[in-house]
């Protein structure tokens, strides 16, 4: 998996490494909110990272994939925490009738899956997640795309080394 010179790129062999990093980045979040992007293929993992999350935060409820409903609010936080899936969207305009620029606002957290199927409509992210399928189990990489999202992605790479999941070497 191509990495980009900051990006942080981990080997998830089992699903629960894959709910085990969504949990270490709830605990990186901090207060400041942030935009997160999901991407992969069907399957990949996003929705399971986003579940890692989610109840990595302490929510006992179900932690549904938003398919059908497009995002899917947790306001049980110290933050609302919005999780989108925009798989469905036929068109990026579509973003702008959802009625959801007042989400976007710190200290709002928001999980975009398929952020591609609203671009141009959704604001710059401050990390951007890729999980590809490899074999049986996953890989992540992890980029920054702000300040914010660097302070973010610093916090996670202890968090994740703390937990026993072990960063790949970057590519040349």
């Amino acid at each position: 998996m191509p990495t980009a010179n900051n990006a942080l790129a981990y080997r998830l062999p089992a699903e629960a490494d894959t709910c085990k990093v969504g949990a270490c980045l709830g605990q990186a979040l901090g207060r400041d909110g942030a935009v997160i992007f999901l991407n992969g293929d069907l399957g990949a993992g996003k929705t399971t990272l986003s579940r890692g999350l989610i109840r990595g935060l302490g929510y006992q409820g179900a932690v549904k994939s938003p398919t059908y409903t497009l995002v899917e609010p947790y306001e049980c936080f110290d933050f609302p925490l919005y999780h989108f899936d925009l798989y469905r969207l036929t068109d990026p305009e579509e973003v702008e009738f959802l009625g959801v620029d007042e989400y976007f606002v710190p200290p709002a957290v928001c999980l975009i899956e398929w952020p591609g199927r609203g671009q141009g409509f959704l604001p710059a992210p401050d990390l951007l997640i890729r999980l590809e399928t490899v074999g049986k189990g996953r890989c992540l990489s992890v980029e920054a795309g702000s300040g914010r999202g660097h302070e973010i992605a610093d916090r996670l790479r202890v968090l994740l080394q703390d937990a026993g999941l072990q960063e790949l070497a970057p590519k040349a």
